[in-house]
């Protein structure tokens, strides 16, 4: 989630560094994904053994994000928080994913879900 929720994320830079940032930090792999302006959801697996920590992985892209982010302020874009769903047998991830998929639609953003550039 950005910082005070201002829509920092909402352009074609903010998306090409965060995904370049997942890709380089490899303690796990990002699958599915939806870039909001103002935050983000992600299906991501571990991708070392043994599992490193989902908050060391978070804050190592943050922080990449951070430092390649041309004109940003003196305020923090992130918030410190970060709010994770583990999926489990019975759940289906297709569900998720149509849920976290439809969220553009759902917050106004555009009318068709093919329309939201991810």
């Amino acid at each position: 989630m950005c910082n005070e929720k201002r829509p920092l994320l909402a352009n074609p830079i903010a998306r090409k560094l965060i995904v370049a940032a997942w890709r380089a930090n490899t303690f796990c792999c990002v699958g599915r994904y939806v870039i909001m302006p103002d935050h983000i959801h992600l299906f991501c697996a571990p991708n070392t053994f043994p599992d490193q920590s989902l908050k060391k992985w978070i804050a190592c892209w943050k922080n990449r994000v951070t430092r390649e982010w041309t004109n940003r302020s003196q305020i923090s874009i992130w918030q410190r928080e970060f709010w994770d769903r583990q999926l489990h047998r019975a759940e289906s991830y297709e569900e998720k994913w149509n849920y976290v998929r439809n969220n553009p639609v759902r917050h106004g953003y555009v009318s068709r879900v093919e329309d939201w550039p991810n």
